[in-house]
């Protein structure tokens, strides 16, 4: 592999990061409050990751999924680490609305609806990162 996106710097907003990965808030408009736990190392599969760093992946996508829960309140949270494309170990935190044009299938298949979901506030999104610090800080404190 010649290049990996995700070893490069984000272009996108960083919520909370340390030397082992980042929370990534992803800009898509129809899913607002879309996020992405990505490893600060190119490692290719859970596996080859040390048992307390799969623990450690692990504590910080469950604590953005609290946030996620705790500040936008979503129908539902999806989680998913494929790697096919970019095949560096990450984890899309996706909260579902029964609104959004997807639901109650995948994010990725085709749409059943137009959207109603309403666009991340700025107040909102500085709330969030707020709660991501606060949950992943103490996440990994325990």
């Amino acid at each position: 592999m010649s290049s990996c996106a995700l070893c490069e710097p984000s272009p996108q907003d960083i919520l909370w990061q340390d030397d082992f990965c980042r929370v990534v808030l992803l800009n898509d408009a129809d899913y607002p409050a879309y996020c992405r736990v990505e490893l600060a190392a190119h490692i290719k599969e859970m596996t080859d990751l040390p048992p307390a760093d799969r623990a450690r992946t692990m504590r910080v996508v469950f604590a953005v999924e609290a946030a996620l829960r705790e500040t936008i309140q979503p129908d539902k949270i999806n989680l998913a680490s494929l790697g096919n494309k970019t095949p560096h170990v990450h984890w899309h935190v996706i909260p579902r609305f029964e609104s959004d044009k997807h639901f109650p299938d995948s994010h990725w298949a085709a749409p059943v609806r137009d959207s109603e979901v309403q666009a991340l506030s700025k107040d909102l999104r500085d709330q969030l990162q707020r709660v991501v610090a606060e949950r992943v800080e103490c996440a990994l404190e325990g």
